[in-house]
């Protein structure tokens, strides 16, 4: 365990990633509730106009993606949350490093160090340059 936090941090770390994982189970679940009530597809088929249709797509396309981000966010908190059952949580998972307490206070499911994932972003991001 990274030994720059306290077991106080610790706990109030896993209490903040409890309560996250709660909320965002809790958000993906009126997702899905609201967007079968609001069945945009639905919607799309029975809209006899053009623009009304890509709009009911563009609303489905927009309710998966929120899901899709908070399913993400899901898994990254149970990784976080495992790692602090086995002992290896607040380490950096390309490096090894510690992570500073500081980066886990602000996003307690944060898989890497700033460094590691400044490189990581540069060179996902970095490799895809405009056309135009």
């Amino acid at each position: 365990m990274n030994e720059s936090l306290t077991p106080e941090q610790r706990r109030e770390l896993q209490r903040r990633l409890e309560e996250d994982y709660k909320a965002l189970c809790a958000n993906v679940r009126e997702e899905l509730l609201s967007s079968d009530q609001n069945s945009y597809a639905v919607l799309a088929d029975k809209v006899p106009d053009v623009g009304d249709a890509s709009v009911a797509d563009l609303l489905v396309d927009l309710n998966i993606a929120e899901i899709d981000r908070h399913v993400r966010e899901i898994q990254r908190i149970e990784a976080a949350l495992r790692k602090l059952a086995d002992g290896s949580y607040g380490y950096c998972m390309d490096c090894g490093e510690a992570i500073a307490a500081q980066r886990l206070q602000a996003n307690p499911a944060v898989a890497r160090c700033y460094a590691c994932q400044t490189r990581f972003e540069q060179e996902e991001i970095g490799g895809a340059h405009p056309t135009l």
